[in-house]
């Protein structure tokens, strides 16, 4: 007869240290950590949890009511398609594996200890970039607050248990006497909760400024100065005491500010990472090269608002100045323009108001030194949404967000002319009116792409992947396949390799080939 023996897990004495230091998944701020950290992990950590913060403020600016299942639905689905799943175990798993003995599995409590770690670690991090100002603080505090809630949420009561008792903090529990003294008023404050539930839960009894979040939306008893809650709504106390400890943090760090903001190293990157950009890169295209010929039409299905508007204005105007140039000119190169092409499309419009030595001169060195090519090599990033929408626009520019820079007539007028009823206006508008200008290019991708599913859009070469996406898995019946940068002006339907571009509508092939002859 065999036995099965359990194996014991080796343990590594670097995770002991962390098991100790970083106790559960769920902890409350308080010391600030000593550890030593490279300065490449310092941005990164504090990139992913900007990221995670930022689906947050997402998930708010949908409307979506604070720990309700859709909220819980969206983040979590969020954080899985950004890969960051360090966070979403310790959201999903909240107090779980609090002993490595009780895990089966060391490697994944190994990495839910890291996790532990960088979740502790960031946090101190941001501290040095929203202490600066009353709105970032608000800002922080707010998304702060958010993922700690979501985070105690998830926790079973023996968890709640178990983090009152690591934090030491002083809610009093009802005695069994004092429980049977107050039972009818108990049974009467707990709504939703049946009498016999009722008779099974702990309550704990803590001053009414504490709660008053339970206070004001009568959830809770309140007896002579005290309030007796369920220990299911510990989570309201302890997010108040997260919001004292994050709140005091941000001012001692305030006085601090000068002192680190000398370390030329952090100044640069601290000072631009609320503006900062923490979605998929895309300096370099996946894409296979794409043909100018199809600019025109692809700027009729995959681009955004703010990059039609440049197209437009390049083609009408045959000049975009400088800011304009780079927002374009670099999206061009994400969706796959190679250099000699875009140097050919600057140059073909151009020089239609200028001879092609002052081209050269003058505009073609800057083509050249975004795609890394002269000056300092540097392979520059297509600009953001968040980029975007900082830009402030000169008279006479085509850069910057126009769902931001627009007033709402000209606004509703553009989306008119693009094709939009009156009715989609108004629901890209509501967005605009609330100062939800992703959202509401979000909208009109979905709109105009006929897309049962809002899409959240934090970049320009986002929204035309995902449109490329969108139309090559409809029919291969309705594709159209566009061409080569060698095909012949009567060969528009010359295979494209490797990638599918067009749907729906018929290319006026004559008329997009003038454009640029």
């Amino acid at each position: 007869m065999e036995f099965n023996k359990k194996v014991k897990i080796e343990r590594n004495a670097e995770y002991d240290h962390l098991e100790k230091k970083y106790p559960h998944n769920v902890l409350l701020y308080e010391e600030t950590p000593t550890d030593t950290i490279k300065l490449e992990e310092f941005e990164q950590v504090a990139l992913q949890r900007l990221q995670v913060l930022r689906i947050y403020e997402q998930a708010q600016a949908r409307g979506l009511r604070l720990l309700t299942d859709e909220w819980k639905s969206f983040v979590q689905s969020e954080l899985s398609n950004e890969g960051l799943k360090g966070y979403l175990r310790l959201i999903t798993n909240a107090g779980i594996g609090n002993n490595i003995n009780n895990t089966t599995n060391s490697s994944k409590y190994e990495f839910e200890l890291e996790s532990r770690r960088k979740d502790y670690l960031s946090h101190f991090i941001l501290r040095l970039v929203y202490c600066r100002s009353t709105e970032l603080i608000r800002w922080f505090v707010t998304r702060e607050l958010e993922l700690f809630k979501h985070k105690f949420s998830s926790m079973t009561a023996s968890e709640i248990k178990h983090f009152i008792k690591l934090h030491q903090l002083n809610y009093m529990p009802l005695s069994q006497e004092e429980k049977q003294s107050l039972k009818e008023d108990l049974i009467e404050s707990t709504v939703g909760y049946s009498a016999a539930l009722v008779e099974t839960l702990d309550f704990y009894k803590v001053p009414f400024t504490q709660v008053l979040d339970l206070v004001r939306t009568r959830r809770c008893l309140v007896h002579r100065g005290y309030c007796y809650i369920t220990i299911h709504d510990v989570i309201s106390i302890a997010a108040s005491k997260q919001q004292e400890l994050i709140e005091n943090g941000l001012d001692c760090v305030k006085l601090l500010i000068n002192e680190v903001d000398t370390d030329e190293r952090l100044y640069r990157f601290i000072k631009s990472l609320h503006t900062s950009y923490t979605g998929k890169d895309y300096t370099i295209s996946k894409n296979a090269s794409v043909p100018i010929e199809c600019l025109d039409d692809l700027s009729n299905k995959s681009f955004p608002l703010c990059m039609k508007v440049c197209h437009e204005h390049i083609r009408t105007h045959h000049h975009l100045k400088h800011a304009g140039r780079m927002q374009y000119g670099l999206f061009l190169k994400g969706i796959g323009v190679t250099m000699e092409d875009s140097v050919r499309f600057w140059r073909d419009e151009f020089i239609k108001m200028m001879d092609a030595e002052k081209f050269a001169k003058n505009y073609q060195y800057n083509i050249e030194h975004n795609y890394g090519k002269r000056g300092s090599m540097t392979n520059y990033t297509p600009h953001s949404c968040l980029k975007i929408i900082k830009e402030v626009a000169t008279p006479g520019s085509a850069n910057g967000c126009p769902y931001r820079l627009y007033d709402q007539n000209t606004l509703r007028q553009k989306l008119s002319s693009i094709g939009l009823s009156v009715a989609h206006i108004q629901d890209v508008m509501q967005y605009v009116a609330k100062g939800h200008y992703q959202l509401a290019c979000g909208k009109f991708f979905q709109i105009s792409h006929n897309s049962p599913d809002e899409v959240a859009i934090n970049h320009p070469n986002q929204y035309f992947e995902l449109s490329q996406t969108l139309m090559g898995q409809r029919g291969e019946s309705k594709t159209k396949r566009l061409p080569s940068k060698t095909a012949k002006k009567n060969d528009l339907d010359t295979v494209f390799d490797n990638e599918l571009w067009d749907v729906d509508m018929p290319i006026d092939n004559e008329e997009n080939l003038n454009k640029t002859s």
